[in-house]
This record gives C-alpha cells, structure tokens and sequence, in this order.
C-alpha cells in the first residue's frame, strides 16, 4: 500500500447523523457493494467504504486465506492494521470522531471487521456481522478490551461457511473480551437476508444515543 492510507481506493459519503458507518464488501465486491446498506439502516449517516486490498484470482478481498475456511492469519493481522490507520487517515481528513464507526460487514468484510475489533478495539465503537466466521482460530486469554462494544452477529442457519459451530465460538470470543453481542439468526445460507434489515437498523439506532 501507499504510505498515505487514504490513496486505498473508498467512497466517502458525508451525512448528519450519527453513527458513522464503516461498510466491509464480501470477496469479489468493491467500495460500491454495501452502499445500498445505508438507505435501509441509516440514510443520514456518514458512511465510509473501502475496497479490499488482496486479489485472489482477480476478486477483491480483505486479507488472504490459504483456502475456503481457512484464513492466512499472518496477513489478517496486517491487513487489519493497514485498515485500522487507514481509519485513523479518514477520521481526520472527514471530520469523524475517533473510534466511532459502526462497521457493517458481509462475508470477508464481517471477517476483517472482527479482527478489527480483537486487534484494533479502539477503531470501532461496534459492529454487524454478516455471515461471520472466527477470525483467528487460537483463542487470546480473556480480557476487558471490548467492554462497552456492541456486535450484531446475523448468520444463516444453513450457511455451510459461517455454521452454528462458527458462530458460537465467535460469539465466545467476543463476550470473552468484554463485548455485548446479540445475534440474529435467519433461515438461509450465506446472503444478506432483506427480512433482517428493519431488526439490524434498531440496533443501528441504538447508537444514536452513545456517540
């Protein structure tokens, strides 16, 4: 990457209300993906969304993985630190507050948004997570560093990716660092389900009142 951070090619759209929304593409999406997101669960808010900066056989991607299932944890680390300055970058060039972002993820994008969360929690003031798997399969020892964080987790129960195995101990993970996680499961496999967004966009809202 450039050492400017911003050079990472995003869309930055302004808003007026609060929170700030950080959108996370799946792999083969780009910065234009997620965008729709924004009139369904906060149409007057900022949003921030940047494109994957891995190729895996010409689609996009967030990080590497040496497999399907199976992440390239090594680069994970990284590329959630390139991500997590690239936040700090956009922060001070658009006006938001540090540490504000709600970060709203599907597939490889829920994957980054955790580990920035694990790795970064100071980026994110919480997140929702879109057919999510656990991003780094050994467990860190418990500690405080997402108190006060909020996660949506809304995983399909027929995902053969992010399974009911893969959403608990995410779940795990998360409580285990102090997060309040919800989640919202639905019948399906691995997609956005529509039904949910009306459920998503109250927990949205819910952090009107915090930032």
């Amino acid at each position: 990457m450039s050492e400017d951070p911003l050079q990472r090619p995003h869309v930055w759209q302004p808003g007026s209300s609060a929170p700030p929304l950080l959108l996370l593409h799946g792999t083969g999406g780009d910065e234009y993906d997620l965008l729709v997101l924004r009139q369904y669960l906060a149409p007057e808010a900022p949003v921030l969304s940047p494109r994957g900066t891995v190729s895996e056989h010409g689609m996009a991607r967030f990080f590497r993985r040496v497999q399907e299932g199976v992440f390239d944890e090594e680069d994970l680390r990284l590329r959630a630190d390139e991500l997590a300055a690239f936040l700090t970058a956009a922060e001070q060039k658009y006006d938001v507050p540090a540490g504000s972002w709600v970060a709203v993820g599907f597939s490889n994008g829920a994957n980054m948004a955790s580990a920035l969360l694990l790795r970064h929690p100071e980026s994110l003031a919480g997140a929702v997570l879109l057919a999510a798997m656990v991003p780094f399969a050994a467990d860190e020892p418990a500690n405080d560093a997402l108190a006060g964080k909020r996660v949506l987790i809304v995983n399909g129960d027929t995902d053969p990716m992010a399974t009911a195995e893969q959403t608990t101990r995410l779940t795990a993970q998360l409580r285990s660092r102090g997060a309040d996680v919800d989640l919202l499961p639905f019948e399906g496999g691995h997609t956005i389900d529509p039904a949910q967004l009306p459920r998503i966009k109250q927990f949205v809202d819910t952090f009107n009142d915090s930032l």
